[in-house]
């Protein structure tokens, strides 16, 4: 005989252990950082005031999975996470090589290769025209020093 669990909400305990591993996370990767006080925050307060407050979240849906009814664990596919792993990696890679111009339409077109419902027409106005913002805003507003167009 089966022994139903006690969870009810297997989706909502999933999320939640989830968030409470990304926080342990950032709390880990953030002790080394001073916290300050709260008259002079430290470089430490936000990210580990942040950690704490998803840590919340995750513990508050851990709670309810308990309580309240709701959605069983679903298959999930690999291919978003895996094509948005991957846009951030070659962003990280080309974008001092080649420039913001190559790196960014480039990006985003894998990065937009996530989804199943992926148009390449689409996908590529979308990809020139936030590059072409990206350039205005941090090279032109807040002259950062981005690379534009470099190894060409």
């Amino acid at each position: 005989m089966r022994r139903a669990s006690p969870i009810r909400s297997p989706q909502d305990a999933g999320a939640g252990v989830f968030l409470i591993a990304l926080a342990a996370l950032s709390l880990w990767q953030t002790a080394d950082l001073a916290l300050g006080t709260l008259r002079a925050f430290g470089p430490g307060m936000l990210p580990r005031a942040l950690a704490v407050l998803l840590g919340s979240a995750g513990l508050g849906l851990i709670v309810m999975s308990f309580i309240k009814e709701g959605s069983a664990l679903e298959r999930w596919s690999v291919r978003g996470p895996f094509f948005i792993l991957g846009s951030i990696l070659l962003f990280s890679l080309t974008i001092r090589s080649v420039g913001l111009v190559v790196a960014g339409p480039l990006t985003m077109l894998v990065g937009a290769y996530a989804s199943p419902e992926f148009r390449f027409k689409e996908s590529a106005i979308f990809a020139v025209i936030l590059t072409t913002a990206c350039i205005i805003l941090f090279n032109v507003i807040l002259r950062l020093p981005i690379p534009i167009l470099r190894g060409f």
